[in-house]
């Protein structure tokens, strides 16, 4: 997902923008490359003694691309602080409390949500209140999601595939997102603060067991961050048949986030 882009044709394309614990990353979709749509992709660290809105400051006061017009602006959230509740129960007026129902609160937060009409779901997620105005500001017509949202239509759609029940996994640095499916419907989306390989071995195999998957005969699909990857699918096909790792295994978010609009 790397490639020059000439940006002289911006409001062709669509800016997506990743802001994640470790950094900031960003790619341009041009419709015109079928083939590969995500033409840049690049990411910048994150300088830990500075607060996130002086970091989005610095990065993006660097960028070629910003003051261009984009036909689109998507920016993705990553973290653990998201939720979902059942479309049928929720309505824009009761986000904050449903949220904090689920996590606990915090200052100078903004909660935001989009609704995932397909699985009948509405995703609630928190965003740093400073860094939303400013980036509001930069972009003022963009569209905010969880990361979870461009994950979830990615998997469904591979979960459709076979008759088998599926789980895929989303590992990042300090967690895990966990989006299980039966025959393509959606059965739950569970996140699972670990860092430890013993302990994402815990909670995948705990999940699995809740949902009463098959070990011989359903699939487990892992991507994103995957630094001892080998030693992981070793122990889980010690209990699960079908473990696979996803390809591509990173960025699965930025290539699938125009599923969303």
């Amino acid at each position: 997902m790397t490639g020059k882009t000439d940006f002289n044709k911006s409001e062709l394309y669509t800016l997506s923008i990743r802001l994640g614990a470790d950094g900031f990353s960003f790619s341009v979709f041009d419709p015109a490359m079928a083939e590969s749509p995500a033409s840049t992709c690049e990411t910048r660290a994150w300088d830990n003694t500075l607060p996130l809105t002086a970091n989005l400051k610095n990065i993006l006061g660097k960028a070629e691309w910003v003051g261009r017009t984009f036909r689109r602006v998507n920016i993705l959230v990553s973290g653990r602080r998201y939720t979902i509740v059942p479309q049928e129960f929720f309505t824009p007026e009761t986000a904050e409390t449903i949220f904090y129902h689920n996590h606990p609160k915090q200052d100078n937060e903004t909660i935001l949500y989009d609704i995932r009409q397909q699985h009948g779901i509405a995703l609630l997620f928190g965003i740093d209140q400073h860094a939303y105005r400013f980036l509001k500001e930069q972009f003022p017509d963009a569209h905010f999601y969880h990361q979870a949202s461009p994950l979830l239509e990615c998997f469904s759609i591979q979960s459709r595939l076979g008759n088998r029940a599926k789980m895929y996994v989303h590992l990042r640095k300090d967690a895990a997102d966990a989006f299980a499916f039966s025959q393509g419907r959606l059965l739950t989306i569970n996140s699972y603060a670990c860092r430890e390989m013993i302990d994402r071995l815990y909670y995948l195999l705990y999940l699995w067991k809740s949902l009463g998957f098959d070990q011989q005969n359903d699939e487990l699909h892992l991507c994103g961050q995957l630094d001892a990857k080998m030693q992981l699918v070793d122990e889980l096909r010690k209990f699960i048949r079908n473990v696979y790792i996803m390809n591509p295994t990173e960025n699965i978010d930025l290539q699938y986030i125009t599923t969303c609009e």
